[in-house]
């Protein structure tokens, strides 16, 4: 079995200690050891990246662009690679893991920008003989923590633009499915950056904790569950650290009694069960306002779910993959045995899938829901899995409610021909992201991304322009350059320019 590596000063760097198994979860057998970096490993990336920082942090923008526009057609040329190692590790098929590397893609294209996006801002003759400008400053070194669900896309989120805005940056990706992260990072330095500016470690809680605690590391970007957003948050803020932690989500789709439902039942089938339902965008609830569009709905997606091509991830032309782990296949199975108990209607069960050839695979089928109440566990918690909750309510105004009661406010769409009642949906609803007929609204790279609630800690969301405010700081300069032969009084009173 094959050793995955930490990214270090440039180099790749193996250590004794404790280590885990990375598994492949279509065969559920185990194809890499990955040692998990101590804390001595992680003092190694933050002094690499303390000397790098320096002579980065003055390098002109258009000349970290360069790199940014090298990165980009390295991560063209290798979809393919990284595609299959995304496959081969998280499970998600081979079309869903290149569509991933393409949304991050944009961010890289959005970092190619940075000429543009650190210009600052300049004001002339403010007073008599006075100029002012701001300028965006790099904050020295961050880190980010990253989860199993996008291992290409969610760290493109992030060190492309910390990185291109003048940082040096620290990785730690997830545990379970690290390779593709981890050649990403090498094409990046493929693409000329530096030794030291970018750094990647494996680990768990001891190297979460060793990020925190690490006095050189000033912003903490963190990508998960929102138990351990929370905790990421409150002990890294508590040191006087910049923090962005986004957690985890319950996304409500809202069917009106207009909607196309048709598209709907399309939208939902890829919103839901698409990566097996491992997303923090997935909808894993359908509000059908009235009950008539909840039997109609319930009576398309039916033939749909059970009509899924479910498989090995690197196998072609497939909707599903497995889950990640055995063990989250067995929680995802749990939550359905609850619902079932709970009184809810499983329409479609998707336990004891087998999957030919890949028996110990870690397969579950599609499950759907109907007649789920509020306070089902099924409705309040995030499941993570390819299951879908059907809610049936009476009005907008009851579904609207549903949502905003919620304590997670991630992501969430309506479907409608509605004008009237979409604005009233976009104004009202207590949510990040919301889409209209679209049922995942990840916004584009040059916005950004992030919810309300329990979803987001942190005054900032991820990449775009809020990425551009998170990994720098503003600096404000006023000068004056009096005229020769000019003489003026002290001033004692504080007076305006």
């Amino acid at each position: 079995m094959s050793v995955i590596p930490h990214l270090i000063n440039g180099e790749l760097v193996t250590e004794n200690g404790r280590a885990v198994d990375v598994f492949n979860p279509s065969t559920g057998q185990a194809i890499h050891k990955l040692p998990l970096a101590s804390q001595a490993t992680i003092q190694k990336a933050i002094d690499a990246a303390k000397a790098a920082f320096p002579a980065w942090r003055n390098t002109p923008p258009a000349k970290r662009a360069q790199v940014m526009f090298r990165f980009k057609q390295l991560l063209e040329q290798n979809e393919a690679r990284i595609s299959q190692l995304i496959s081969e590790e998280h499970g998600k098929t081979l079309e869903d893991a290149a569509g991933e590397l393409k949304r991050g893609i944009e961010n890289v294209e959005f970092a190619c920008a940075a000429p543009e996006i650190l210009k600052g801002e300049y004001s002339r003759n403010v007073g008599p003989n006075i100029d002012a400008w701001s300028d965006f400053q790099p904050l020295g070194i961050v880190a980010g923590i990253t989860p199993f669900n996008f291992p290409a896309m969610v760290p493109l989120w992030m060190y492309p633009l910390a990185i291109v805005c003048g940082n040096c940056f620290i990785l730690k990706p997830s545990e379970r499915d690290p390779s593709s992260t981890l050649l990403i990072a090498q094409l990046l330095l493929e693409a000329g950056l530096p030794k030291g500016v970018m750094s990647v470690v494996h680990g768990d809680k001891t190297a979460v904790d060793a990020l925190i605690e690490a006095p050189e590391i000033k912003a903490l970007s963190f990508v998960g569950s929102t138990p351990i957003a929370e905790y990421i948050y409150a002990e890294g803020t508590k040191r006087g650290k910049r923090v962005q932690a986004l957690g985890g989500a319950k996304n409500h789709a809202v069917l009106m009694p207009d909607a196309d439902l048709d598209n709907a039942v399309s939208a939902l089938m890829g919103a839901a069960y698409g990566s097996c339902g491992e997303r923090c965008m997935a909808i894993s609830v359908a509000v059908c306002v009235g009950d008539q569009v909840a039997d109609a709905l319930v009576a398309k997606l039916v033939p749909q779910i059970k009509a899924l091509k479910i498989g090995a991830g690197t196998s072609c032309g497939l909707d599903m993959g497995p889950l990640v782990t055995g063990q989250a296949r067995d929680k995802v199975s749990g939550y359905v045995d609850d619902g079932v108990a709970a009184g809810a209607t499983l329409v479609v069960d998707g336990r004891g899938l087998s999957v030919a050839g890949h028996e110990e695979g870690f397969f579950l089928g599609g499950c759907l829901f109907d007649n789920v109440t509020p306070e089902m566990r099924i409705y309040k918690e995030e499941i993570f899995g390819p299951v879908l909750c059907v809610v049936r309510v009476n009005s907008l105004e009851e579904a609207m409610q549903l949502i905003n009661d919620h304590e997670y406010g991630n992501g969430t769409c309506i479907f409608t021909r509605d004008g009237e009642a979409a604005r009233l949906f976009c104004d009202e609803i207590e949510v990040g992201m919301v889409g209209v007929n679209v049922p995942l609204p990840v916004p584009v790279a040059y916005h950004s991304f992030g919810g309300w609630k329990r979803s987001l800690y942190g005054d900032l969301h991820a990449y775009g322009p809020d990425g551009v405010r998170f990994y720098t700081r503003r600096k404000a300069i006023t000068q004056r350059w009096p005229q020769r032969a000019s003489h003026e009084a002290s001033q004692f009173a504080f007076a305006s320019l």
